[in-house]
């Protein structure tokens, strides 16, 4: 695997190897890029697991690498796989639910 940082830029060859095996029952999540414009988190969830409804104060975009699941965003819920991409206005309530293994970026973005 490899990852490169310098000051104009970060290149990871492979994201999903930061999170790994994801234990059974376990949510995993790792932060991939955090500066004044965005904060980018990796989440691995394992079958079944969920986060409840919950909102964010700034715009998110999520980006799903692997598995499937669904997004809920307020009273509409989807399904979701590899390529699923999903834009979400700030204080929109939200959840999470894995299917099988599922693997997403989160991007956060600060303005």
């Amino acid at each position: 695997m490899s990852t490169t940082l310098v000051p104009t830029h970060l290149f990871h060859e492979d994201l999903t190897q930061l999170v790994g095996d994801i234990p059974e029952s376990s949510i995993v999540s790792r932060q991939v890029l955090k500066n004044d414009h965005l904060k980018a988190t990796l989440f691995g969830f394992a079958p079944g697991q969920e986060l409840s409804e919950h909102t964010a104060a700034k715009p998110v975009i999520l980006q799903v690498i692997s598995g499937e699941g669904t997004f809920g965003f307020r009273d509409e819920v989807v399904t979701v796989g590899p390529g699923s991409f999903a834009y979400m206005e700030p204080h929109l309530p939200h959840t999470v639910t894995a299917k099988t293994p599922l693997v997403f970026l989160l991007l956060m973005l600060k303005g």
